[in-house]
């Protein structure tokens, strides 16, 4: 199963769970696994930038819509391109709903302290 399948079932699931304990551990297991999509599409990204100048990879992220110059590092940049493409996916729409859902119902990653 890919992460992306494994974040929509757990999104499916878990609005319908009563239990306030098992809605955290589906939202703990969801949060590794947007992590790790994250660092997946973000390793893909450096990778296809790998050869753009620093002018090139500037304008792409302009392009993308976010802000930059070219005093960001390389890595900086190819996380804000991650960043842009991600949000976008899938997996990261049904995690964000997850999350707020869960947040609703009074659950959440953070505790209050």
């Amino acid at each position: 199963m890919t992460t992306t399948q494994r974040l929509l079932d757990l999104a499916a699931t878990a609005p319908a769970s009563h239990d306030e304990d098992l809605v955290l551990q589906f939202l703990t297991e969801a949060s590794e696994l947007y992590q790790q999509g994250f660092e997946d599409l973000r390793r893909a990204v450096a990778a296809r930038v790998a050869g753009m100048s620093p002018e090139v990879l500037v304008a792409t992220v302009n392009a993308a819509g976010l802000p930059c110059d070219a005093s960001q590092g390389h890595g900086e940049l190819v996380s804000l391109l991650a960043v842009t493409e991600w949000q976008m996916t899938p997996a990261a729409l049904a995690y964000a709903e997850m999350a707020e859902d869960a947040a609703r119902r009074g659950v959440c990653l953070i505790p209050e302290g």
